[in-house]
């Protein structure tokens, strides 16, 4: 298959909230590149994004950026973030692609019966142990079961969708006005009102790390759900794609999903940052019964590859596009789904712009069907 043409499309980041600080003013804005996915038979070009838990930083790197000597103390922490809006709902953003441009119609916060979801870690697992969170002015922030940090979403054809997240990790069933319907969580987590229907195995998920990329196939029986990298204790040159029966959260497959040589992505080679711990997979296109898209990457370069999870013997991948070939594309590809049988959307996790990135969108056009 010969490479795609890529075409960069217009986007203006939606302002969340301006804080003054002692350095400088921290600049928040909507991210919605945590995922993408498009729902079969919808209008030409609408799509949906996803944002995760909510602006977050290093504690290093809050004190550098923005002067907030408050947290000094925590400077040595290991593992902990500053969430500049403690409070922050995720949600689903609904999004439409024009010939040259990608524009916000409306965001879908998600919650509960209970109340508003936040991207707060969960109580009792390793989450809150492992990355304490604290506000601008360096106050412990409480763990709470209304905790998620979604990273993949898959749009359903009554319009809900699944959700996966990173905390539990968990699988969330949500209805088209973002109520979480159902949660689906290992067995050993103890969530109250979440069902335990995923194996215990999954709570090995490493720290920020958990459920990453999610699709659904097409007649919404299966869904596939991938592990950002390696399990902990598991060889880090490998992740693991799940998939699952939609209907009870029964696994009735595991693929190991063999990643490149971290020698091989070149611009994150150059920046001393290509470790086996730095590879990652970010997102999953269903293709057709049991065949995938892969989007791979470092933090610098990344790549699709074709999988059939049916074929024998370990699983094979096959290039169908590498940013090696389009220097001038950004960083940090993270969602990504298709608008055609020869079309795929990519777009950036801009972080919510604590380091002032910017959200950009990739349309990716091949002569033949992928």
């Amino acid at each position: 298959m010969s490479p795609p043409r890529v075409q960069e499309l217009r986007w203006h980041d939606p302002p969340l909230e301006t804080i003054e600080t002692p350095k400088s003013k921290l600049r928040l804005t909507l991210s919605v590149g945590s995922g993408l996915s498009r729902r079969a038979g919808d209008v030409p070009g609408r799509v949906w994004g996803l944002g995760d838990r909510g602006p977050n930083l290093k504690i290093k790197t809050a004190i550098k950026l923005y002067g907030l000597d408050a947290l000094k103390p925590l400077k040595d922490l290991k593992g902990a973030k500053m969430l500049p809006l403690p409070g922050f709902q995720p949600m689903l953003a609904e999004l439409q692609v024009e010939a040259d441009r990608v524009q916000l119609i409306r965001t879908v916060p998600l919650r509960t019966l209970a109340g508003p979801l936040v991207g707060l870690p969960l109580p009792g697992g390793d989450n809150a142990q492992m990355e304490p969170t604290f506000d601008i002015v360096g106050r412990k922030l409480d763990p709470t079961t209304a905790g998620c940090d979604p990273e993949g979403v898959a749009a359903l054809a009554d319009g809900g969708f699944w959700v996966s997240e990173e905390y539990g990790p968990s699988l969330m069933k949500v209805s088209a006005d973002g109520l979480v319907q159902a949660r689906w969580v290992p067995e050993g987590l103890g969530l109250p009102d979440a069902q335990a229907r995923l194996p215990a195995r999954a709570l090995r998920r490493r720290l920020n790390r958990g459920f990453e990329g999610l699709a659904i196939s097409g007649d919404e029986r299966w869904l596939y759900a991938v592990f950002q990298s390696a399990l902990e204790g598991d060889a880090p040159l490998a992740t693991g794609i799940w998939k699952l029966d939609a209907h009870d959260g029964t696994l009735v497959g595991e693929y190991a999903y063999p990643f490149d040589p971290p020698g091989s992505f070149p611009n994150d080679l150059a920046a001393g940052e290509a470790a086996p711990d730095d590879l990652k997979v970010c997102e999953l296109i269903w293709l057709g019964p049991d065949r995938l898209l892969v989007l791979e990457r470092m933090t610098r370069d990344a790549r699709l590859y074709r999988v059939d999870l049916a074929a024998p013997g370990p699983l094979a991948k096959t290039l169908v596009f590498t940013t090696d070939d389009h220097p001038g594309m950004a960083q940090d590809l993270e969602g990504a789904t298709l608008l055609s049988d020869r079309e795929v959307l990519l777009v950036t996790d801009n972080d919510f712009a604590v380091e002032g990135a910017e959200t950009r969108f990739y349309r990716l056009t091949w002569d033949a069907p992928l």
